[in-house]
């Protein structure tokens, strides 16, 4: 069988080369070179395509940010172990300022890897790509769109580029909710959303949202299960299909196993991705589509919607 036809990289799973990847990151000084050069790769790719990565942090760090925290925090709230891990190069995840202050310039930057060959400001990378996903979506959602829920919604980058596109497409603007479990994520979201768009920003766990049944048309997850381990996927899809209305719709993107780029990615940067993304081997050995079925989606399609993302859409059946 050809590389291209492939299931899943070779340096994920249980494959060989995987081993002596995960060997080389849990020895500690590997592990904390490969987490230094995975931030420079980062940033370096950021600055040089016109994202200003220290000015953005600086304007976060200097706005209400901090102060918003306490009244974004669900106090109640356990946090399950698998989100407890260091990952994005970060000793506390998203459970941190440095996370929550450097990630948007770190979403509006990964999209210039996807078309790294083409000449692309990070403006038109970024747009290509949420709507490579949102065009999907379209096809498989009624006209209108009253309830939207993006689960992980991090800083809200995700969040506010799908509720513009639903907004502008249907002529009127949906009840949009991001969820996500780093209330430091959710603090700068709010920032991010200077007009306040968005109707709730909600501290919660996406296996546990705590909505209410039959409530949503449309629950996305962007970029998302890559972080998770499979239990907490199959969770999330049980609790998605409780959330969701009748004929209402899960749209996924995210990393696709089956991409020739993915597979193909040099020895160096896919040893640096692995080590700021835990749960990689779960996700590149989890069988997705047969996860949603089991758990009652009427799963429709899985398409390479740009070079390295995949993009996933079930429906709750009536």
């Amino acid at each position: 069988m050809s590389q291209t036809h492939k299931l899943k990289p070779s340096w994920a799973g249980d494959d060989i080369l995987s081993r002596l990847v995960n060997l080389a990151i849990r020895t500690k000084p590997i592990y904390s070179l490969m987490k230094h050069q995975a931030r420079q790769v980062i940033i370096k790719t950021a600055e040089k395509n016109g994202i200003s990565w220290r000015e953005n942090y600086r304007e976060l760090e200097q706005s209400e940010a901090k102060a918003l925290l306490d009244s974004v925090t669900n106090h109640k709230l356990v946090y399950p172990d698998y989100y407890l891990v260091p990952f994005h190069a970060y000793d506390r995840g998203n459970l941190c300022w440095e996370a929550a202050f450097e990630a948007t310039s770190a979403t509006y930057s990964m999209p210039l890897r996807v078309w790294k060959d083409e000449k692309l400001t990070w403006q038109t990378a970024h747009t290509r790509l949420r709507h490579s996903f949102y065009d999907i979506v379209a096809r498989y959602t009624g006209d209108r769109l009253t309830d939207i829920l993006d689960l992980g919604c991090s800083v809200g980058i995700s969040t506010l580029a799908l509720h513009h596109y639903v907004a502008a497409k249907q002529n009127s603007s949906p009840r949009t909710v991001g969820l996500d479990l780093s209330p430091y994520m959710l603090a700068v979201a709010k920032i991010n959303d200077k007009q306040q768009e968005i109707s709730r920003w909600l501290h919660g766990l996406a296996e546990d949202t705590r909505l209410p049944s039959n409530s949503f048309d449309l629950v996305t997850l962007q970029f998302v299960l890559h972080e998770l381990p499979r239990q907490a996927t199959t969770a999330i899809f049980k609790e998605v299909l409780r959330i969701l209305k009748p004929g209402g719709v899960i749209g996924i993107v995210d990393n696709d196993p089956a991409s020739p780029v993915i597979q193909n990615l040099p020895p160096v940067l896919f040893t640096l991705m692995k080590s700021t993304e835990p749960w990689s081997d779960d996700y590149y050995t989890f069988d997705l589509e047969a996860a949603m079925q089991q758990v009652g989606f009427d799963y429709k399609t899985t398409v390479a919607s740009d070079p390295r993302h995949r993009t996933l859409i079930g429906i709750k059946p009536y």
